[in-house]
């Protein structure tokens, strides 16, 4: 059956034809304005989601930086502290002798827990008739030896009547991390297991008893 005979078969007047003729003209025409606009809609979509992945994606390299780089300043604190740090006297000295310094004394302090896991060794010296270079280049060489060493105190005198002459004080600090033993695990059970034979064997008594 063709479009013309289903046509004629429909048995409508003239008014009906044009009512269905401009209905049908219509919804071609809005299907056809719509067909972009879909199009337009389902991009913008698209973009839409593609952004929200790629900040998804960004967040997602940002806190793996910033976990490496935390990993990174832990393990450099760590190895920082693996060693410990030699006794400063001697270390003061080595350093000085660099700069060709002598020290006239040193002093050490008691030392001083910091907390549960450091322990802060203090030294102060004492150095005589010093040029200002020398000082400058052994107090640099003292901060950036790669060791927890700080330096806590620092006086400074000019010798009068004498150029680039300095009597100096400086004090320095070392970190250490704290040695103290931790019982092992298997101590920890063996006690407990003693403990309880032990409690056992009371209540064994008692009741005989």
């Amino acid at each position: 059956m063709g479009l013309a005979s289903w046509w004629a078969n429909l048995d409508l007047n003239r008014r009906e034809q044009r009512n269905v003729l401009v209905g049908v003209s219509a919804l071609g025409i809005l299907l056809f304005l719509s067909l972009p606009v879909a199009v337009v809609w389902y991009t913008a979509k698209l973009r839409d989601e593609t952004t929200e992945l790629r900040d998804a994606l960004d967040k997602v390299q940002n806190a793996r930086a910033s976990v490496l780089e935390r990993k990174q300043k832990r393990e450099a604190i760590t190895a920082r502290y693996r060693d410990k740090v030699p006794a400063l006297d001697s270390f003061l000295e080595e350093r000085a002798r660099e700069q060709k310094l002598e020290l006239s004394d040193a002093v050490g302090r008691p030392e001083i827990a910091i907390g549960k896991r450091y322990i802060e060794r203090t030294t102060v010296v004492h150095l005589k008739k010093a040029g200002m270079g020398p000082i400058a280049r052994w107090l640099e060489a003292i901060v950036t030896s790669g060791k927890p060493i700080l330096v806590s105190r620092l006086n400074v005198r000019r010798r009068v009547g004498e150029p680039d002459a300095y009597d100096v004080e400086v004090g320095v600090a070392a970190y250490d991390r704290s040695e103290q033993a931790r019982p092992e695990k298997g101590e920890k059970s063996d006690k407990s297991d003693k403990s309880e034979k032990s409690d056992k064997s009371e209540k064994k008594d008692d009741r005989s008893r």
